[in-house]
């Protein structure tokens, strides 16, 4: 552009305003050509993917030669192809690719084969030793299942048929407070369940049903027992509904002792599972004998955090016989040490509206114990035992079961704002109640 035109062509462009917005007088470039190539290839190429994918066409551009073969489906197809030497016609079909699909055949099919009988699982291969199936055919009838109603719920357990006439062995904390306690047998019947006797010391108890021809257990010697003898558990792991239960192990220990809520007791340790409902039940030897009465697994009173498992304990037999004897024949234990009171723990609001120290306050006293005849009365609040302070009646029973009955302890007594000391000489236990 020379001088000239340029000048005539910067007079022929507006004058610039603020705001307005200017296009150049030059016309935009069309594409139309090009977009419609674009098209044409799009379209082409859509039907050649159509052709290869649906009709199967193959097109082979190979040395001077020039193939197309279609698969219809099912059908094979022939197509003469040109010899690349001679030009002439091939006319020997072309092999078509099949389905990997097959139908399935009738072996296919899931089949069951007979199976050989089972096969009985000996622990021992001794004389008399029974396998794990006959020790459960055998002590099954013998196991029972304890449900109780507590003031604030319920609570399960299982137990043993100690003998044909209804009298069934069970674990004390499995019936203790209850204020109704039933017994269901194997053979599906419930009986309301008296209790004979308990004894919170050995947690072992006594109920009595009314029945009879019932299929006792066999009772074996546990002081026979070694470690890695082959035991095996039956019962109601974690309530009646599954009941029934057997589980195996061995002997883990022996004369395991351990202190349970302030009790020293004497156990079989056992690496056979022992769940919450378990408490109760037999402890089976390879001779379908009970030689123990399971009572616990260390996770239910262990203080830590962790997971425990394969330690369950239970009473041995040998040192549960005199005391079952006793709890059928009198109801209690012999030398089972009572102040002969029962009481319970000073709640906190008493204490702090009252103006009361902690302390056991006694609900009801014995009118044949030695307290009555010393001058204890209701509501005395029972603050020591001798030199030891009691703020609980976990202390109480603590401090009491480290002596026996006939002893002289002196007691320290809250009544009225004063404090007194009263000896009293402490008394059987004839009651699970009687503290």
């Amino acid at each position: 552009m020379s001088h000239d035109d340029f000048d005539q062509w910067e007079d022929t462009q507006p004058e610039y305003r603020p705001g307005y917005s200017y296009r150049s007088a030059r016309p935009k470039r069309r594409h139309t050509g090009l977009l419609v190539v674009l098209l044409v290839l799009a379209v082409l190429t859509g039907l050649a993917s159509w052709a290869v994918n649906v009709l199967g066409v193959r097109v082979d551009l190979g040395q001077n030669r020039f193939v197309v073969s279609i698969d219809a489906g099912s059908q094979d197809v022939n197509t003469p192809t040109a010899d690349s030497q001679s030009g002439d016609l091939n006319l020997a079909p072309t092999q078509t690719s099949t389905s990997s699909t097959q139908e399935p055949t009738t072996d296919t099919a899931l089949t069951i084969q007979d199976s050989p009988q089972s096969v009985e699982n000996r622990p021992a291969d001794v004389d008399g030793a029974l396998s794990l199936q006959e020790i459960y055919q055998k002590v099954s009838p013998s196991v029972a299942s304890i449900s109780c109603v507590l003031s604030g719920g319920t609570s399960s357990g299982t137990g043993i048929v100690m003998s044909e006439d209804g009298y069934i062995i069970t674990n004390y904390h499995v019936i203790e407070g209850a204020q109704q306690t039933f017994v269901l047998l194997s053979d599906e019947t419930t009986y309301p369940a008296a209790l004979v006797g308990g004894d919170e010391t050995s947690d072992l108890a006594v109920l009595k049903i009314d029945a009879t021809g019932l299929t006792a257990a066999e009772f074996g010697d546990s002081n026979a027992l070694r470690v890695g003898d082959v035991v095996v558990a039956i019962g109601d792991p974690l309530g009646a509904e599954l009941r029934g239960t057997m589980t195996d192990g061995i002997v883990s220990a022996i004369n395991r002792d351990l202190n349970l809520n302030g009790r020293q007791m004497t156990l079989i340790q056992t690496n056979a599972a022992l769940n919450s409902g378990n408490s109760g039940g037999p402890l089976i030897n390879c001779y379908g004998q009970v030689i123990g009465i399971n009572t616990m697994k260390m996770s239910s009173y262990s203080s830590t955090s962790a997971t425990v498992e394969g330690l369950g304990f239970a009473i041995p037999i040998a040192a549960a016989q005199p005391i079952l004897d006793e709890l059928v024949t009198q109801g209690y234990v012999s030398g089972r040490p009572a102040i002969g009171i029962q009481g319970e723990t000073l709640d906190l609001r008493s204490q702090v509206f009252f103006h009361m120290p902690s302390g056991v306050v006694i609900t009801a006293i014995d009118p044949d114990s030695d307290a009555a005849a010393a001058g204890l009365e209701p509501d005395d609040v029972i603050v020591r035992l001798g030199d030891t302070a009691i703020t609980s009646l976990e202390d109480l029973v603590g401090a009491k079961n480290d002596l026996s009955a006939g002893d002289e302890v002196t007691l320290t007594i809250y009544r009225g704002g004063w404090y007194y000391e009263v000896n009293v000489t402490l008394m059987d236990q004839t009651s699970p109640d009687l503290y």
